[in-house]
């Protein structure tokens, strides 16, 4: 089992570089997260409620920091679909689904999101400007064209492995374009 605070302290450090690299302002922000790798389990097998409130409070101050809102993925069971503030959803029109996540269908990140946000709803998918991958959850699917990795220096949070994107318009045409066979 990892340690709570050292779990939060790796999530806070993760944000912090985030906002540091200027690229997350505003938007959508997706986290894909699997407390079962955070605690040093494989994924899926040792959800924990715990680390999942570790981990929701110190999003939710990056999402007060960043202006960004939040979207919880859920595990496969309930096809990676994700939690999101009710305003959200009806802002960009996101197709609600028929479902509650809990720990051992949905996971216990979206599980616990669900159970605290304002408002929550839940959603088939989205197209964020930039997320958190922790654990190696898939969050691609979620993503808008074109997904950039971001470099940052912690690689972990908890026992998890942490991949972190932003997105950006696709480049057509420019100095590699060609336009004739």
């Amino acid at each position: 089992m990892a340690d709570v605070k050292a779990v939060q302290q790796d999530v806070a450090n993760v944000a912090r570089q985030l906002l540091e690299t200027g690229h997350m302002r505003d938007g959508l922000f997706v986290v894909g997260c699997s407390t079962s790798e955070v605690a040093g389990e494989r994924i899926g097998t040792s959800g924990s409620e715990a680390i999942a409130e570790v981990l929701f409070e110190e999003w939710r101050k990056f999402s007060k920091q960043s202006g960004a809102d939040l979207a919880f993925q859920c595990c496969e069971h309930l096809n990676r679909s994700l939690v999101v503030e009710r305003k959200v959803q009806q802002a960009n029109g996101y197709t609600e689904v028929t479902a509650v996540p809990v720990s051992n269908a949905g996971g216990s990140m979206a599980s616990y999101a669900f159970k605290h946000m304002d408002d929550p709803v839940l959603v088939e998918s989205v197209q964020a400007q930039g997320g958190v991958d922790i654990g190696d959850t898939l969050i691609g699917m979620h993503l808008k064209r074109v997904a950039v990795p971001l470099r940052i220096e912690q690689k972990s949070i908890g026992h998890a492995h942490v991949t972190v994107a932003r997105t950006r318009p696709p480049l057509i045409g420019g100095a590699r374009a060609i336009y004739e066979c």
